[in-house]
């Protein structure tokens, strides 16, 4: 497990978030500026009032300590690569769910160990210095906002080349992402159906729960439906190999994998589900 916790782990998020980076422009970035209200709905739902949702879920749950640290892991991750895509399907703006990810990765490295070493005091009674903040964040930084910021730099300068790696990168993303997923899913398989009755209606519930309250609160101060599919879709779809990763580097996985594992399966279903809403329900409009 050494070679496989030390390097692979680290090192294939590192690349996701590399492919990540290579699909980013400046004006990615600079539309937040022209356009405000709808980044900054989107990010405090996402970095603010999911966590927040997640540990209300959890305190209430009582949910056993192992799997409450877990839960907040995947409810402190930041928005995953795919939920642009996702956004795209469902037809909504796209690029401000590539914004919106772009950004909670890089605002990661500060609210993902601060909300990882209150949730390990507060529910398994641990020192906060049991889980440093001062090396999550370096941990978090080396593997997701460096690779990022490679990412975008190639693109800004090498364009071409950019173009032409893009595609491949990302395809062996989403490879890389369901090896890890399969495998946290094996290391723990033989209790998996025991931890699918204790964790698989809890983290259905933050999913599910965060997707439509994001959606509504969007929806009422936003600009539009569009950008309400995209704020709903980038809450609904955390970066599930992120939290894996953190969840066995700093704890060794165990319990405190199962939500992280669980929610990544879960959140494509309810994912593809409100697409399908969104296309062919009632959310269908001709000026959409």
């Amino acid at each position: 497990m050494g070679l496989v916790t030390e390097i692979f782990l680290p090192s294939a998020l590192a690349f996701i978030m590399f492919s990540l980076g290579l699909g980013l422009t400046v004006d990615d970035f600079t539309k937040v500026i022209r356009s405000p209200r709808d980044f900054l709905i989107g990010t405090v739902l996402q970095m603010v009032l999911l966590p927040f949702f997640g540990f209300t879920l959890v305190y209430f749950w009582e949910a056993e300590p192992e799997l409450a640290v877990g839960l907040m892991i995947i409810a402190a991750a930041p928005g995953g690569a795919t939920s642009n895509l996702l956004t795209a399907l469902a037809r909504g703006d796209v690029a401000l769910s590539i914004s919106l990810t772009a950004t909670a990765s890089l605002l990661s490295i500060f609210t993902v160990p601060a909300i990882l070493a209150f949730s390990y005091n507060f529910f398994m009674n641990g020192q906060l210095g049991a889980v440093s903040i001062h090396k999550t964040a370096l941990s978090i930084f080396s593997i997701i906002t460096v690779p990022v910021i490679a990412g975008l730099m190639i693109n800004v300068f090498f364009r071409t080349f950019a173009a032409k790696l893009v595609v491949r990168a990302k395809s062996l993303s989403v490879i890389l992402f369901f090896v890890i997923l399969a495998g946290a899913i094996f290391q723990e398989r033989s209790k998996i159906v025991e931890y699918f009755s204790q964790a698989g209606m809890l983290t259905l519930s933050l999913n599910v729960g965060m997707m439509i309250l994001a959606f509504w609160v969007a929806k009422i101060f936003g600009s539009g439906e569009r950008q309400s599919r995209a704020i709903s879709i980038e809450c609904g779809l955390q970066n599930g190999t992120l939290a894996i990763t953190l969840s066995i580097l700093f704890f060794g996985g165990g319990t405190t994998l199962i939500p992280a594992a669980i929610y990544s399966l879960l959140m494509f279903i309810s994912a593809f589900g409100f697409i399908f809403y969104a296309r062919y329900k009632r959310f269908q409009s001709p000026e959409i």
